[in-house]
């Protein structure tokens, strides 16, 4: 299944039913007086988080969303039904913004949570509801309310407690393969990875945390180098960032500039990640030319302040302390 995280809709609430103008007549009753009954509220269309979905394919092709109108009210005091509401589902994590303001409508964070985006028109009132001691054959009724109409844009944010970054081919699929059930594209060149993949990882029977892979960042992605920035909203929710380095990359002489090349680019993104919670990873280490470089790349991140984790996600070698580190911090 094609991978869509953002889409554009337009919605339309159901418009108020009418109120209805009217009067009891019944034999042997000669004043029956008014008795039109109100109209129903139109339907509301609203948005629900449903956990089976993982992109947001479904709203693509559909791009007008329209619930019913709320019927008239009726003689006899006899109210009108609401209108049909309409129910959009969307993956856990899609945010709801009104697209002309900007403004956040929903947040979905979790399964089942549904929030109302255009709101149905109320009911006009029946003449019922103008009688007086000095009007007693109102010939008022209201007309219902005008359904909300607006245009809104999605965007899906994934919900994974660990983001994997890093420059591309540094491992990080090869990692997420290693330590999840997940599958991604693994291949010996760039850009094997081009939409996010999430992944379960299980650390006994009851510590269980999910894991982002991120598309490869490059020196400026943020100004649309690559693939640019597109998929960093994805780590925007997360808590740990493991930073990937191929220590032996020949294309990568420096592996301190670019674990800084790509510090760059989250901070040009969202300030806020270069304050998360972050380990370094050192990948590949069971070729021999990873190997011999690992002492002295691991000792200029130290220098740095930073964790560094020595692993190789092909043989499994070092991935139980990494993943305790992560728990750790997740803790």
């Amino acid at each position: 299944m094609k991978f869509l995280d953002e889409a554009d809709i337009e919605v339309w609430a159901g418009n108020g039913g009418n109120g209805c103008k009217s009067f009891r007549r019944e034999k042997f009753i000669p004043r029956g007086g008014p008795d039109g009954g109100d109209g129903g509220r139109g339907g509301h269309v609203i948005a629900r988080a449903d956990e089976g979905l993982h992109t947001l394919m479904d709203v693509q092709y559909r791009h007008h969303f329209r619930a019913g109108r709320g019927e008239h009210g009726r003689g006899k005091q006899q109210y009108g039904a609401a209108g049909e509401e309409v129910l959009i589902l969307l993956p856990v994590g899609t945010l709801v913004r009104d697209a002309v303001t900007g403004g956040l409508l929903a947040d979905l964070t979790r399964h089942g949570q549904q929030a109302i985006v255009a709101r149905g028109g109320r009911g006009g009132r029946g003449n019922m509801h103008f009688v007086t001691s000095t009007h007693q054959a109102p010939e008022e009724s209201e007309p219902g309310g005008a359904g909300e109409h607006r245009r809104c844009r999605l965007e899906l944010k994934l919900l994974a407690d660990v983001g994997l970054i890093g420059l591309p081919n540094a491992g990080k699929s090869t990692l997420l393969a290693a330590i999840s059930k997940a599958r991604p594209k693994i291949a010996d060149y760039p850009f094997t990875t081009t939409v996010p993949n999430l992944g379960v990882v299980r650390l006994g029977t009851e510590r269980t945390f999910t894991v982002a892979d991120i598309p490869g960042l490059i020196a400026g992605a943020h100004l649309g180098a690559g693939l640019g920035i597109q998929f960093l909203r994805h780590i925007e929710r997360t808590r740990v960032l493991l930073h990937l380095i191929d220590a032996a990359d020949p294309s990568q002489p420096d592996p301190l500039a670019a674990y800084r090349a790509v510090r760059d680019e989250l901070g040009a993104f969202d300030s806020a990640l270069l304050n998360r919670a972050e380990l370094v990873v050192l990948t590949k280490q069971d070729l021999p030319e990873a190997a011999e470089a690992v002492h002295a790349c691991a000792a200029a991140f130290r220098a740095e302040g930073r964790e560094v984790f020595p692993i190789s996600a092909a043989t499994h070698g070092g991935l139980s302390p990494l993943l305790e580190a992560v728990w750790k911090h997740l803790s």
